[in-house]
Parts: structure tokens; sequence; C-alpha cells
């Protein structure tokens, strides 16, 4: 078992305050550099939450008259951008004098030490060295700022230059140059001398991106019955049912109870689909000749656009459809014959448009709109989130020799992905990017992740050996907005902490600054009175297992569909942000669920010593002051629901003093990360199914068994108490049930005579009697129902 951490180490795992320099800070004087800083007083600046960061932003439009080489009679030109140690070069074109680009350079100010800004036009030549046809050069302290939100900056035609920058030569280029920030448009598709290490398609992975998931709806098939279905041996009636598929969703329905041609069902299948809708539904009724033979008796594939879109409970009209025969059993003679006497089914199939498709954990939920959008109400608030840097991270992989990271951020809320650009071969990233989400319901959680890129195009190796070219996982941060003030700016430090196979290991801090601003209190106090999800999921709520296959496959339809886009964004992020495996088993989780059960009794537990304290006279003046409230209570009944309620306000407003000040974050104490066996570990990074070794299997199986036989046992008890207050009118027990009859027949006489003032105040007076007149034997009431029957006596 792993020692506990030390305290330092505690201390690291915990979320720090931070105090960064956010909005934006321009020079004075606008267009040149030089001078002091002044902070901007524009509050509507969409960078605010961020970092700024200065870069020289390079636009290669185009060209015109670019002179032909002597020797071959044409021009590839291309252009190369050189700012000190740093080269960018566009595409180079083949026989081509008047070439368009249309590229952007981006070079960060952090890193600018030369003084000259060059940018060369060169030939490409396959055998001997490119040849220069001409050069443009500016001096950095000429170069305009660009302060948004001004229009961009117009591009110039410039004349080349000799090698000499004595003399023009023939040719012209259209450039564009100004300092801007990260908040210039022209910064997500640009080339970053940050990555000029990175080449070929590696260029699109490192890039960031916004990403939509695409829209999902529930398919209901409501498979009614089938009218003349035949199987091959005509001699005896089928056993029917019938088999749906949905691209790589198979679902079927029951075998008809009786063998009969015109099976009935009634049956529904769910399925989940996304616009635009690629695959179609495909049903097949189906004998069930044995129990390993099924035969197919007819089949029909549907189009999914021509159901309906249902926005409401109100049930869809139903259709007949034809069967096609299916196999080799039609004979030419035969076919006339099929067509006036074909199959058929009868089904009601609608596209479920009420429902919000569940994608990612009901506990960690981040959207709770329906599929469609007239059902959508306005959104409460806006969530801003500026993700500043990252630090301290961990190798992940190497990389000519030596340990690197190439990490990026994903941030997923709603429908809305987001992907920072990827910082190359830094341990401590700073991304400075700022992205805004629209809220709908407060009571939602966004989650970041944090990843290395391996799809570089490099000699990149795992840290761990093995090749695996998947991007590795250093670390989740979930925040849940209802937990947020409102308009405060939280500006924090994330510890990124994951278990591995080895134990618990914090692989860096993510930086954030998040804002979530209320557009409307009174829509977000009324959003509390209502249901969380849309009215369908309770009208015709869906079985807990068809909610857990439905929300993998939904996953597994986003991880397809985002996978697809340019750059993609891979399967392994997509899961890793949807916590696809939250449902595997692990016993590290369910003692740590079984621990929070028990703090949840904690405060009960705890007024029930003190009362059993009171009751003992352990201090006498509280017992006295008890007896004293008590005595009020019972002349005054009316007090008693006012108090408690009194209580509970004046409860909560002391506790207003101690409040949480910063949102909720990774707890490894109570996940029970910490002092974890590595055994349990083991365990919970195995594969499902397993692919240990036997005996490690039966070993696991046999704690298992001991676990369950506790619970088992726990359970048993529980039953037990509860037959045994069934038996108090059973007459399992003739003499037991007698004498507590008896009791309450005198209980009601004795009750009805007496004023219940009197009955509370003997009741109260009673349990809270002196330890003097206290016995330590058990209760009469208390060794009556022990010794009542219960039904365990009857199990094997």
């Amino acid at each position: 078992m792993s020692t506990p951490a030390a305290p330092k180490q505690q201390e690291d795992y915990k979320l720090k305050d931070m105090k960064p320099q956010l909005g934006e800070r321009w020079p004075h004087g606008g267009l040149r550099g030089g001078g002091g800083w002044i902070s901007s007083e524009r509050a509507t600046s969409t960078y605010d939450l961020v970092e700024q960061m200065f870069y020289l932003y390079v636009r290669v439009e185009k060209a015109k008259d670019l002179p032909t080489n002597s020797v071959t009679g044409s021009c590839d030109p291309y252009v190369e951008v050189k700012l000190g140690n740093y080269k960018g070069k566009t595409q180079h074109f083949q026989k081509r004098t008047n070439p368009e680009w249309k590229q952007v350079f981006a070079f960060s100010k952090e890193r600018i030490q030369a003084s000259l800004l060059e940018v060369y036009v060169r030939d490409k030549e396959v055998v001997t060295r490119d040849d220069y046809i001409g050069k443009v050069v500016f001096d950095m302290h000429e170069v305009p700022t660009r302060v948004p939100p001004d229009s961009p900056l117009a591009p110039q035609w410039y004349r080349l230059e000799d090698r000499q920058g004595n003399s023009k030569v023939r040719g012209e280029i259209m450039l564009a140059v100004w300092m801007g920030t990260q908040a210039d448009e022209a910064f997500p598709e640009s080339w970053h001398s940050d990555a000029a290490s990175v080449q070929g398609e590696g260029v699109f992975n490192i890039r960031s991106k916004v990403y939509v998931s695409p829209k999902l709806w529930y398919l209901r098939v409501n498979v009614i019955e089938a009218q003349d279905v035949e199987p091959l041996d005509r001699g005896q009636p089928p056993q029917a049912f019938v088999k749906a598929h949905v691209g790589k969703q198979v679902l079927k329905t029951k075998i008809c109870p009786t063998r009969t041609t015109n099976p009935l069902w009634n049956e529904d299948l769910i399925f989940v689909t996304a616009e635009p809708f690629e695959e179609q539904l495909t049903l097949t009724v189906e004998n069930k000749v044995t129990s390993a033979k099924d035969e197919v008796m007819g089949r029909i594939v549907l189009p999914l656009t021509i159901f309906e879109r249902r926005l409401d409970h109100r049930p869809v009209h139903s259709r007949w459809f034809n069967l096609e025969k299916y196999g080799f059993g039609v004979l030419e003679g035969d076919k006339r014959h099929e067509q006036k006497f074909s199959s058929r089914v009868h089904l009601r199939v609608c596209l479920e448009g009420a429902y919000h498709v569940l994608d990612e954990s009901t506990m960690y939920i981040s959207d709770v709109r329906p599929t469609v959008r007239q059902l959508w109400k306005n959104p409460v608030g806006i969530l801003e989130v500026g993700i500043l840097s990252a630090q301290g991270l961990l190798q992940m992989k190497t990389k000519d020799g030596r340990g690197t990271t190439d990490a990026y951020c994903v941030a997923k809320y709603g429908q809305k992905w987001v992907r920072t650009r990827t910082i190359i071969e830094s341990f401590n990233p700073k991304w400075n990017e700022q992205y805004t989400w629209e809220v709908y319901d407060p009571c939602t959680v966004i989650t970041l992740g944090v990843f290395d890129n391996c799809h570089l195009g490099g000699n990149e190796k795992p840290a761990a050996g093995g090749g695996s070219q998947k991007d590795s996982r250093i670390g989740k941060v979930r925040i849940r907005l209802s937990t947020l003030e409102m308009d405060r700016i939280y500006t924090n430090s994330y510890p990124l902490l994951v278990l591995h196979p080895s134990g618990l290991k914090k692989m860096g801090e993510l930086q954030l600054a998040v804002r979530f601003t209320c557009l409307s209190l009174a829509n977000i106090i009324y959003l509390y009175g209502h249901p969380l999800l849309p009215k369908m999921h309770y009208l015709q709520p869906f079985t807990v297992n068809q909610l857990e296959s439905l929300r993998f496959e939904a996953m597994n339809i986003v991880a397809s569909r985002l996978g697809r886009a340019e750059p993609p964004l891979r399967k392994e992020v997509v899961e890793y942000m949807l916590d696809v495996d939250s449902h595997m088993w692990s016993m590290r989780r369910s003692k740590a669920n079984f621990y929070r059960i028990v703090s949840l009794f904690a405060g009960a537990i705890s007024m029930s010593r003190w009362l059993r304290e009171v009751c003992h006279w352990k201090n006498p003046v509280t017992s006295v002051l008890v007896h004293v409230l008590f005595f009020i209570l019972i002349c005054y009944p009316e007090l008693i629901l006012p108090t408690i309620f009194l209580y509970m306000f004046l409860i909560g407003i002391w506790n207003y003093r101690f409040r949480p000040r910063h949102p909720p974050h990774m707890d490894t104490k109570l996940s029970w990360a910490e002092a974890v066996h590595a055994d349990e570990l083991d365990e919970e990074f195995d594969t499902f199914p397993t692919s240990k070794l036997q005996d490690v299997v039966r070993m696991r199986y046999d704690k298992l068994r001991s676990v369950a036989g506790r619970i088992q046992t726990v359970v048993g008890d529980i039953a037990t108490q509860g037959e045994r207050f069934q038996a108090l009118l059973s007459w399992r027990d003739t003499r037991a049930t007698s004498l507590f009859i008896i009791f309450c027949l005198i209980a009601a006489v004795i009750l009805y005579v007496t004023p219940f003032r009197i009955i509370a105040l003997v009741a109260g007076l009673f349990w809270l009697r002196h330890p003097r007149f206290r016995s330590k034997l058990p209760t009469v009431p208390s060794n009556f129902f022990r010794r009542l029957p219960s039904r365990a006596d009857s199990m094997l």
C-alpha cells in the first residue's frame, strides 16, 4: 500500500490563486512602438481574460512581373520570410511569373532579437541552388502597430531589390507588415515561428480550431406487426422477430410468443443518428429456426429523411412497408404472385426532436437543450474562458534523444469544442487564447483537457516506450458554472492530476481565467424550479440500460464526425473529454463513493451523539436549556416548524462567512487516490474483457466475492428488520401479535382521552431522563422487536 502524501505534496495538489496581467495594453502613440505602456479602458474587448502576446505579422499576398530564368526560360517562385534565426517559406508555384500565395507569417515578439525583417523572393531549382530574384527589407522600428478593432492593414506593392539593396530589380511583391496580438483575425491560420520545426501535414495539426458537435437525434422505431411472412419451410409457422440496423447499431425485438405468419410485437427500438444523415434504417424480419440459426424472411431499407420529426409527445402516424424477398428462393414464375401478395411490416418511425441526446455523463453534463432549435430557450448568461498557460508539464515523449512535450488544450461546453494551438517543445506553454460560450443553464459543467500532440510528422517516440500514435492525456479540469459568482473573474492554477497504473501523478498545472456573466437573473432563478432535462425525458423516459447504450453510441458518432475535421479532433481526445470509461468497475471509486455516503450521514451521527450527551447529562447546563426549549415547544407547538426553518436560515447565514472562494477541483482525498493499493490500480486500468493471467483474475474474483459477501450480509440485515416490522400484524408469532394488538388498543384509548401535549411532555421527559433513572439493559420495545420472526428462517 502506498504511503500517504507528505503535507507539501498535499499542498501541491490544491488550487492556487494567480494574479496575471490580464487585458490589453498598447504603446503610446498608437501606430509606432516606443514609450511606456498604458492600460486599455475598453471594457468591450474580446481578449480581456488573457495576457497580451505581441506578434509581428507578415502577410504575403502575391507578386507580379517576376523575371524568368535565363537557362530554363521559366520561373518557379516562392517567398522566404527571415527574421533573425527564424525562417518561414511559402509553397512554390511552377512556371508562374504572377503568383498568389495569400499566406500570413507570425513571429513572437518575445523571441525577436533582430532589427531587420527580410523578405526574399527565390526561384525553386531541382538540381542547383535556388536562384535569388529579389528582396524587401523592413526596419523593425518602423513597423506599424494595428490596434483592434481597426480594419486589417492594407497590403502594398514593394519593388524588389538586389542582394546589396543598392538598386531595384525587376518584379514587385505585395506585402502587409504590422505588429499585432493574438486577437488578430490572421492569428489562427498563420504560420508561427514557435512551430518553425513542424513540416508537412503536421502544420495543420498545430493550429487552433473551433469545432461544433454534430446535431444528434434519437430515432424511435416502433415495430407494431407484420403480415404474410412466410419461412422457407411453409409447413411450420415461423417464430418471428425483427432485427434493425442503423450504421453499426443493431437492435432486435423479442420473439413473437405465438407461431404465426402475422406476428405482433409493438416494441420500441431506439437509435442515435446525426445530421447529415449518412446511414439508412435496415429492417429484416427473421425466423428463429434453432437456437443457433436465424432465417431471413423479408428485408427493407429506408432512408432516414422520409421520417417525421416529432417535437412533443403526440404519436406520429404509422405506415405499412412492403418487404423485399431475401435470398434465392424467388423464382421468375412467382414474381407476379409476389407483387400481389407481398409480406409487409407495420411501423411507426419518427426522429425525436424534443429530447436532449446525451453524449456525456449526466454528472458532468454541459448542455441540456433539446435537438430542435425551435424548443430552445433564450440564453441566461455568457461563459468566457481565458486559457492562459500550463506550468511544469512532465516529459511526454522523446524527440531526437531528448525529452519534450508538445501541448495543446481542448475545452468542451455544450455543442462547441475549442482546441488551442500546439506549443512546440515546451514544458511551460503559453496559449493566451480566449473563448466564449452562451449559457442556457447554470447547473452545467465545462471540461478542459490538456494533451500532448503526437501527430507533428516528426520522429517522436512516447516517453514510456511503445509505438502508439495517440495524443497522450496530460490532465483534465472540470468547472461547474453554478459554483461561480456572477461577473467575477476567477484566475486560478488548477493541478493536472492523472491516475496511472503506478499511482497518482501530478502532470503539471493549467492556468485559467474564467468569468460567468449573467444576462437575466430572473431567468436563472426560474430555471432552478424546473427539470434539468427537456420534458420528454420525463413524459416518455428511457430505461437506465437504454440511456447507457445510447450515450455510448452518441459518443462514437461525435468522435467519428470530429475526427473527420481538419485538423481532426481525435477519438482518444473526445473519449477522454466525454468520460467514456466512467461506468467501468473500480474498487477505488467504489470505496470513494462509500465514504461519500458515510460523510452524508456525518451530520446526523454527530447530532445523535449530541442528543445522547444531553440525555445522559454530560453537560448539565446544555441539558437544562434543552429541557426549557422542550417545555416552550410543548406549550406553543405552533412554533415548532417556524423554529426549524429559522434555525436553518441562521445556519445558512453563518456559513456564508465560510463559503468556498474557489471553484471546486479534483480532490485526491475524496477520490481515494492517495492511499490506493497498487493491485486495485492495476485492476482499474485493465481492459474489458480482461487481459490478465488466470491466477490474477481468480485472485480478484475472490476479493470481489468477499466484498460482495459483506454487502450481501448488510442487505440481508436490512431485509430482516423490515420483515420483523411486517411480522407485528402477520400472526406468524401469535403471542407477539396478540401482545402488540392489545398494546395498540390500550394506546388508542389512552391517546384518545389524554391531550396530545401531555403525551408529548411525558414522552419527552422520559426520553430526557437523568442517567440515574436509566438502565444499561436494552429497552422493552427493543427487546420485543428483536424477538419477532423474519423470513431468514426460510432461506436456503
